[in-house]
């Protein structure tokens, strides 16, 4: 079966891999589509991302839905049965389906997910035709919910868990997201469901302020085309760039007594970061990391909300993974591009 891996700094290869034999505890799903992340970018150009290096060849992906292939023998039969169209949880462990509340999974030490070099050996991806999970990693997808839109449920679980994380204060509110790429623009989507009053995106592109305003901000400012942010005029502000001068803008943009969520990924090395401007404000910084127990609540928005399709911008097939990555890492022209892994069975 094919595959999408990484060997090493710019050396991304489609691989064929051994056909899978599913454990007697695992469920194998035919992926359908996967989402190309900004984690995925920086494996397949640096052999790295952040503290994690890459040092075996590795498959990647995490963003991924598919139907239900085969199921082990020891497998419960109150899993998804054998042709159920699923989403993916990429951790382990995760929250149970339906789980609510503050579990806190994701921020303990020992987890895996899906593509990712932290660990020794590395938790391979779901760029692959046949993914072997726990049956608990499994989402059923509510009839109606495409799955070429339901390949969003795992980025927007990251953004709605961020937003989250403001808590009441985005009620009402007056929002920014600075940095309108595919993670900024499903933050604007949760801050609209979380009851944002405005929401303002700022980038440095025009195609991505365009797929900010498709998905629910009523404002966009291209900063690179003489755009500004006004200072101090905004109750909280998402910074979704993954930038240092994102997150200067941020705390300049947010008002006295107001919240900043650091939803990019910033370098792992240290930042000059105005700490000044957060004490004489008292400025209240959020980090947010992954998510929890958000994926079932994304599922849901995304099946109610077809305005989300404007994130998806470029589809490949898996033998164009180069050229999709390629795509994917222009923000001039792209937003999410998706890899199509198999034949979607709603086509």
């Amino acid at each position: 079966m094919k595959a999408v891996v990484v060997h090493g700094p710019g050396d991304l290869r489609v691989d064929a891999l051994p056909d899978l034999r599913v454990a007697p505890d695992r469920v194998a799903v035919r992926i359908v589509y996967g989402g190309i992340c900004g984690s995925d970018l920086h494996y397949a150009a640096d052999g790295r991302n952040g503290p994690y290096t890459v040092t075996e060849p590795l498959v990647l992906g995490h963003e991924v839905v598919g139907v239900v292939a085969r199921t082990g023998q020891d497998v419960r039969d109150d899993a998804p049965a054998v042709g159920t169209r699923v989403a993916l949880h990429p951790a382990t462990p995760c929250a149970p389906p339906g789980a609510t509340g503050a579990t806190g999974l994701h921020l303990r030490p020992g987890g895996t997910y899906l593509g990712s070099a932290s660990t020794q050996p590395h938790t391979q991806g779901g760029f692959v035709e046949l993914l072997e999970v726990l049956p608990g990693q499994l989402r059923p997808l509510p009839d109606g919910l495409p799955l070429r839109r339901a390949v969003l449920a795992e980025p927007l679980a990251v953004a709605l868990h961020g937003v989250a994380q403001l808590g009441e204060r985005v009620r009402g509110a007056r929002a920014l997201v600075s940095g309108a790429g595919p993670i900024g623009a499903l933050a604007i989507a949760g801050l609209r469901h979380a009851g944002a009053a405005e929401i303002v995106a700022a980038d440095l592109q025009d195609f991505p302020l365009t797929v900010a305003a498709a998905v629910g901000a009523g404002e966009t400012l291209n900063l690179a085309a003489g755009g500004a942010v006004p200072e101090s005029s905004f109750d909280v502000v998402v910074e979704a760039a993954g930038a240092v001068p994102s997150l200067a803008t941020a705390l300049r943009a947010v008002r006295p007594g107001g919240a900043v969520l650091q939803l990019g990924m910033l370098p792992r090395e240290p930042v000059p970061v105005a700490m000044s401007t957060v004490i004489a404000k008292e400025i209240a910084l959020y980090g947010s990391q992954r998510f929890d127990t958000e994926l079932d609540t994304a599922i849901a928005v995304l099946a109610a909300d077809p305005s989300l399709d404007a994130v998806l911008s470029h589809e490949y097939g898996i033998d164009d993974a180069a050229e999709a990555f390629g795509c994917a890492a222009d923000a001039s022209r792209s937003s999410k591009t998706v890899l199509r892994m198999s034949d979607d069975p709603q086509r």
